[in-house]
């Protein structure tokens, strides 16, 4: 019994945070036709809404319907155990929280207490409050989570395209241009080489 997960399919996933991140699980999550809810400072526009075939709910709702819950959300004072006790109390109690963001985004502490009393059935965690995780942690013997160190995208593929767009972005900022994958393009003015410093 001890390898017997819970099945997805079907049931309800909710999305803390619907960026890049949560929206691409939102896309793979369709596949398993799950119904998928999320929660996000910033509401998704209609079109998103409908494309990714998400709801956006209050957060107490997304806790109190999901079946499991994940966390996409970037750590900002804000953020910091934005699942905390409270929070943690209002999911089922057959529900899985899953943190593949930032550590300090779940109160570890209050965690560790619902797993061990059942107020979720388990966690997922490949983020944790102080990283390593200290070999004396709690969760390290709770046999309801799952622990996983933060290298999803530890891949030979994944790794040569990171390599790949920063090698891309260095070149083109060296050649006064725009890089390509620039995500704030607002606070940026590429200089042509002539008037760039080299520090």
């Amino acid at each position: 019994m001890m390898f017997l997960g819970s099945e997805v399919y079907g049931r309800t996933l909710g999305l803390i945070g619907l960026g890049r991140i949560g929206s691409g699980v939102a896309e793979r999550s369709r596949g398993f036709r799950m119904r998928l809810l999320y929660n996000d400072i910033v509401r998704a526009s209609p079109e998103k809404e409908r494309d990714l075939g998400v709801e956006y709910v209050p957060l107490e709702r997304l806790l109190r319907e999901s079946d499991f819950v994940t966390v996409h959300v970037p750590l900002t004072p804000e953020t910091r155990h934005l699942v905390g006790k409270e929070e943690l109390r209002k999911m089922k109690p057959s529900a899985h929280l899953i943190n593949t963001s930032r550590g300090p985004v779940v109160d570890e502490e209050a965690l560790i207490l619902a797993l061990r009393e059942g107020w979720i059935a388990g966690a997922g965690l490949d983020v944790f409050e102080k990283e390593p995780i200290p070999p004396d942690s709690p969760l390290l013997s709770l046999d309801n989570v799952t622990l996983a160190p933060h290298v999803a995208s530890a891949t030979r593929e994944s790794r040569y395209g990171m390599a790949k767009m920063a090698a891309e972005n260095i070149l083109a900022v060296l050649k006064g241009e725009r890089p390509p994958q620039l995500v704030n393009p607002e606070v940026v003015n590429v200089r042509p080489p002539s008037e760039a410093r080299v520090i």
